[in-house]
């Protein structure tokens, strides 16, 4: 059976990662890296312009998974790891498996040495990376060598010198091996080195900054843009790569459930290294949150049927689990000692966390969207309501403004493939009190079905009304004044509980029939919609209240104001940089909080 692309890629996310392409026996194809990966992946499934071999490949591929991460950076060095690991065919066809640069210092030699390295890690010393090129690293080695003047020549050329060489002439090194600078001096110079490559080294950004800022107000244009590339390839040594941390031997698994679905995804990380990813679909029709499904799930993952031979030592979980005492001392007497399992993490660890979140979130909207989930659930649907043939379109509004401000309606349509967005509609609403839903819907409803009336699309078979019979009174109300037949009105009334799957379904007819035992399935569909209406909403609310984000791509973040954006450009070097940048890199800018960081981060990607 041919992969069902299209639903797939409509949920997609833009955010950067790698996708892995497995065949219907669960072989891997093929990693690849992303820098959007919505964009990349619909490259593979055009029409035209696909070279023989990835055509070849996409009429085998069955599955795609998906791990997001946080830069292009991390991307391209977890694409590395995997294909190393995995060896997929057709990455052996098409792409070169080369190991990644590192910066190496040789902090047990009495004169220690910076260099360039790449391959295995033989020598003893502390090595910074991995980096996505050479480029940057050997460009952040010069600007070192001109500051720190640490010494960056071989070992045989430095014990054979009897007077300096040309890089103690043009001041680019102390001449430690003819004793021109103390051993105490050249320790400093390489502790400053050492406290710059962990990114630490503030005091030199900020002075770079300063002179770019000089530069540009004596219209110096080329010096500053000089200082601005400079701060831009520091930046990228001293980004935060958490594909390789540390040096642990760890599982990170992570849940989400949404609409009745769930997913847990897996990162493999031995010692420090992403070597692996992978995706669960369980059934779970009794949890209500990510702790009770990994209650459920762990025991079967690592003790049903002998359990994983390769256990960890620690395992990283983003819910705490009741189980977790019980589970430790069964996996003691399995594997004879302690494995860690631990919810509350910081630092890398918790960047893990984070990732493996981020993608079972994103592996779950797929999973959604495909189409025979979504007909299971009109199926589901239309024997709930009682209907002869199966619903081929559902709309569905919503409301959100602040406090009255900027007030917007969506309206969003599905059918049984998954959601129309090119069908989509927003409405800004104006000349109603502030606050006033009702009115807001009214001119939604009506504004919509006029058009609607007049040819503009077809009528859905259901109008879905998040709301009970006030919301319902409207909509009726609206249809019979624009002569509007053939329109089933469902309204959706949250429960006292206000938990997803406990709704109150009210069939709009002469009594407001309110639906006994509906399925689970339909509730979910129901809940999809009204989520997406819901977003769809809040999105175009977002939008009209920030008009200036038109001007810059920063302006009308909620609190990222004048004095923000310019530490943000001033930090990184421009608003190119700033792209790139990671939750955890932003967060070095003085005065951005992990909450602003999230946000600048969100906007620029979209979300």
């Amino acid at each position: 059976m041919a992969f069902d692309y299209k639903p797939f890629l409509k949920s997609l996310t833009q955010r950067p990662g790698i996708y892995q392409m497995f065949n219907a026996e669960g072989e891997i194809l093929y990693v690849g890296k992303a820098k959007n990966l919505k964009n990349r992946v619909s490259s593979y499934f055009r029409a035209t312009g696909l070279t023989l071999k990835t055509a070849a490949l996409v009429k085998r591929i069955a599955q795609i998974d998906v791990t997001v991460t946080e830069t292009e950076t991390e991307a391209l060095i977890l694409e590395h790891n995997l294909i190393k690991q995995n060896r997929p065919p057709y990455n052996i066809l098409m792409r070169d498996d080369k190991s990644y640069p590192y910066i190496f210092l040789s902090d047990q030699d009495k004169w220690p040495r910076l260099a360039f390295h790449r391959g295995a890690k033989k020598a003893k010393g502390t090595y910074f990376g991995p980096f996505p090129n050479s480029y940057a690293v050997r460009e952040s080695m010069s600007f070192l060598q001109k500051t720190f003047k640490v010494r960056q020549c071989e070992d045989v050329f430095f014990k054979n010198r009897s007077r300096p060489c040309l890089q103690y002439q043009i001041k680019r090194c102390t001449a430690p091996c003819v004793d021109l600078v103390s051993q105490e001096d050249y320790a400093t110079d390489v502790n400053l080195t050492r406290l710059y490559l962990d990114g630490k080294g503030d005091k030199i950004l900020k002075q770079l900054e300063r002179d770019m800022e000089a530069a540009a107000e004596q219209l110096e244009f080329e010096k500053a843009a000089e200082s601005r590339d400079q701060i831009s390839a520091l930046r990228q040594i001293q980004a935060q790569q958490v594909i390789e941390k540390g040096r642990g031997t760890i599982d990170v698994v992570a849940a989400a459930i949404s609409n009745g679905q769930a997913c847990v995804h897996m990162l493999y990380i031995r010692q420090g290294r992403i070597l692996g990813s992978r995706s669960y679909y369980p059934k779970a029709p009794l949890a209500e949150d990510c702790g009770e499904l990994l209650d459920d799930f762990l025991p079967l993952l690592y003790l049903a049927g002998g359990g994983r031979p390769d256990l960890p030592k620690e395992i990283l979980l983003n819910a705490q689990i009741d189980s977790a005492e019980v589970l430790t001392e069964a996996l003691k007497l399995r594997v004879q000692r302690n494995i860690e399992i631990r919810h509350s993490v910081r630092g890398f660890r918790a960047k893990w966390l984070e990732l493996a979140q981020r993608t079972a979130e994103q592996n779950l909207a797929g999973k959604l969207a495909s189409k025979k989930t979504q007909e299971q659930r009109f199926e589901s649907l239309r024997e709930t309501l009682e209907l002869e043939a199966m619903p081929e379109r559902i709309e569905c509004f919503d409301i959100s403004h602040s406090s009255g401000e900027a007030v917007v309606a969506s309206c969003v349509v599905f059918d049984n493939n998954g959601a129309l967005k090119s069908d989509y509609r927003r409405f800004n609403i104006e000349g109603i009190t502030g606050g006033d839903d009702y009115a807001a819907m009214e001119q939604a409803i009506r504004r919509r079905y006029t058009r609607l009336m007049e040819g503009e699309s077809k009528l859905p078979d259901i109008l879905l009304i998040d709301g009970g019979k006030g919301q319902i009174g409207i909509a009726k109300e609206v249809l019979n004044d624009l002569g509007v037949a053939g329109v089933m009105i469902l309204g959706v009334a949250k429960g006292t509980t206000r938990k997803p799957g406990l709704e109150t379904l009210i069939l709009a007819d002469q009594n407001n029939r309110i639906i006994g035992r509906p399925q689970q399935a339909a509730l979910h569909l129901i809940q999809q919609i009204r989520d997406e209406a819901h977003r769809f909403a809040i999105t175009g609310h977002k939008q009209r209240r920030d008009k200036k984000r038109r001007t810059s791509v920063l302006e009308g973040i909620p609190g990222v104001g004048a004095t923000r954006r310019r530490d943000l450009l001033k930090h990184f070097g421009g608003i190119r940089e700033v792209q790139k940048a990671s939750v955890a890199d932003l967060m070095k800018v003085p005065n951005i909080s992990k909450k602003v960081a999230d946000a600048i981060y969100s906007a620029l990607y979209n979300e």
